[in-house]
C-alpha cells in the first residue's frame, strides 16, 4: 500500500516507482511542499548545500534549476570522490563537481527532480545539458531523477506549444519511468497568458503526469478563481497540479508567504512550490518553513524536518 507523502520517510521514497510517487502526492490532499534551488551557485550557507538547507526547512520535493546532465554538479556537496565536504574552515565550500541527483537523494532522503527547458534557440541556454530533449531526459533518469519539470526560465522565450512538443517526445523516449510535470511559472519572456485550459489539455495529451501553474497572486491577473479553473481542468484530465511561486516573492515577507500559501491551497492544487530567487539560489529559508506551516501545520512540518534518513 502506498503511503501518503506526508507520512513517507527516506526508505519509502527510495522504494517508490513514479506511479507510486504520483499516488503518494495525491493522497496528501494538497499538503506537499516543493522547493526549487539552483544547482550551480554558491549556497546560502558555507557548510551545507541549498538542497540540504531546503530539505531541513521542511520541503518534501527538491527541484534543481540549472542542473546540467552533461556535467552534473550540486554546489555545497563534496566533489565526486571527495571523502568529506572538506576541512572545517570558515568559508570552505566544495563545488559538488560530478554530484548527480542520485547522490543528492542519498544525502537528503527526498524525491529530487530537475528543470529541462524547450528553448527554441539553443543559444538561449548556457549549456545543451539543460535542453528539454529526449536524450537529456534519459540522462536525467539515469542520474536519479524522480521527476522532471518541462518549463522555462525568465527571458528564454519558452512557449507552451514548445513545452507540449518536448513533453510528447520525452514521454515517448522514457516511458513511465519518471514523473513528468509541464507548464510555466511565469511568461518566460513571451506575451499572452502564462498557461491556459487548452494548454492543460495539450499537456495531458502529451503524456504529462502534472501541470505547472503560477500560484494566485504571483503573475498579473492570476486570482484564486482563475487558478482554480486551471486546477480543476488538470484534475479532470487526471493530472496533478503544482502551483508555483516563481516571481521572486519567495523572498517576500512571511506574511506575504502565508497569504500566497493559503490562496494556493484554495485552488485545490496538489503541490505547492517556492522558487529559487529568495536572494539567489534558494527561497528565504524561513519562508520555506512558513510556507509549510501555512499549508499543513506544525505536525507535518516538524516530521519532515526531523525524520531520520534511517527511517
Amino acid at each position: 500500500m502506498v503511503k501518503r507523502l506526508l507520512d513517507a520517510n527516506a526508505s519509502d521514497f527510495a522504494a517508490m516507482s513514479s506511479r507510486e510517487l504520483t499516488e503518494s502526492i495525491c493522497l496528501s490532499e494538497g499538503r506537499v511542499v516543493a522547493a526549487e534551488v539552483i544547482a550551480v551557485v554558491q549556497p546560502l550557507l558555507d557548510k551545507v548545500s541549498n538542497a540540504e538547507l531546503a530539505a531541513g526547512m521542511g520541503a518534501d520535493l527538491i527541484l534543481f534549476n540549472f542542473y546540467d546532465v552533461t556535467a552534473p554538479q550540486v554546489a555545497g556537496l563534496p566533489d565526486q570522490g571527495e571523502a568529506s565536504p572538506g576541512a572545517p574552515l570558515f568559508g570552505h565550500m566544495s563545488w559538488g563537481r560530478g554530484v548527480t541527483l542520485a547522490r543528492v537523494k542519498e544525502w537528503i532522503g527526498r524525491p529530487v527532480g530537475l528543470n529541462l527547458e524547450p528553448v527554441e534557440n539553443p543559444e538561449g541556454l548556457t549549456t545543451s545539458g539543460r535542453l528539454a530533449s529526449p536524450e537529456n531526459a534519459q540522462a536525467a533518469v539515469a542520474q536519479g531523477a524522480d521527476f522532471i519539470v518541462i518549463t522555462g526560465n525568465p527571458h528564454t522565450g519558452v512557449t507552451t506549444a514548445g513545452i507540449a512538443r518536448a513533453l510528447a517526445a520525452i514521454r515517448e523516449a522514457i516511458g513511465d519511468g519518471v514523473v513528468l510535470l509541464a507548464g510555466r511559472m511565469h511568461a518566460a519572456g513571451t506575451s499572452g497568458p502564462v498557461v491556459t485550459a487548452a494548454d492543460v489539455d495539450a499537456f495531458a495529451y502529451g503524456g504529462a503526469d502534472g501541470v505547472v501553474l503560477p500560484a494566485p497572486g504571483t503573475v498579473p491577473g492570476m486570482t484564486v478563481e482563475s487558478a482554480r479553473v486551471l486546477v480543476e481542468v488538470a484534475h479532470e484530465r487526471g493530472l496533478l497540479a503544482m502551483n508555483t511561486v516563481g516571481t521572486s516573492q519567495e523572498g517576500a515577507s512571511t506574511s506575504t508567504i502565508e497569504q500566497l500559501a493559503l490562496m494556493s491551497k484554495m485552488t485545490g492544487a496538489d503541490i505547492h512550490h517556492l522558487g529559487d530567487a529568495g536572494t539567489i539560489g534558494i527561497a528565504i529559508p524561513e519562508n520555506i518553513y512558513v510556507w509549510s506551516l501555512a499549508l499543513r501545520g506544525r505536525r507535518h512540518t516538524w516530521h519532515r524536518m526531523a525524520a531520520s534518513l534511517r527511517r
